[in-house]
């Protein structure tokens, strides 16, 4: 080989080794911005994760105060619900104002009676030249519903009301082939007084969260 073609030959491989080494230099800038993008990342999602559990925290709290703003609606609906319940007791129009409104709503669940063939709310009944006053009387395909309400209920008030029903079929012959059942209200009966009742097969309202309920339902399954 001639010196000609040998001085060729070193200046090519200088050539390539400029290039693989200006190459080299890219590459090595080019992962040297890509550990800046990857660490501008991982700075961007700690910031991210940091953001996320504030949020979860700010849900945290806003939980917290949502269930006591709900615990504190419960309790001033309860008060409200036993001043209204106080206030009819006194006036005396505790029957009209919570008892009555319930008595179907219980024949529907209790007796699957919907639509009642009659209610009515302080029900005289003359017969026979006698006559009978009842607080709320609601009749049903089956069963005939007979209410007492009392501002403070007695185990002789169970007995009361069993008299009253077992004359059912004497003041409403029409209805004499429908059960006869007795319900008593009051706002806060007492629970002696409940189980009494329920071993007569009397039903007890009292006042709940929400309303009037009957606290007995079982006292159905009772003889008495």
């Amino acid at each position: 080989m001639g010196q000609a073609a040998l001085k060729q030959e070193v200046d090519t491989l200088r050539e390539y080794m400029k290039e693989l080494s200006y190459q080299a230099m890219r590459t090595e800038m080019s992962l040297a911005r890509l550990s800046e993008e990857m660490l501008e990342f991982k700075d961007e999602m700690r910031g991210f994760k940091d953001e996320m559990r504030e949020f979860k925290d700010e849900m945290s709290s806003f939980k917290d105060e949502m269930l006591a703003f709900k615990e504190e609606s419960q309790r001033e609906r309860r008060s409200m619900n036993k001043q209204w319940g106080d206030l009819a007791n006194r006036l005396g129009t505790l029957v009209e104002d919570i008892v009555a409104p319930n008595l179907p709503r219980v024949a529907a669940e209790l007796f699957s009676c919907p639509v009642a063939d009659l209610f009515g709310v302080r029900v005289v009944r003359r017969f026979g030249g006698e006559t009978r006053e009842y607080d709320a009387l609601l009749v049903c395909p089956e069963v005939v519903l007979v209410n007492e309400t009392k501002s403070r209920l007695t185990d002789a008030h169970v007995e009361g009301i069993l008299e009253r029903l077992a004359e059912i079929p004497r003041v409403f012959p029409e209805y004499a082939d429908r059960r006869a059942v007795g319900i008593l209200a009051s706002l806060y009966p007492d629970a002696s007084v409940v189980r009494c009742a329920t071993r007569r097969g009397v039903l007890v309202m009292g006042m709940g969260d929400e309303t009037m309920h009957v606290l007995n339902p079982e006292a159905l399954e009772s003889g008495g």
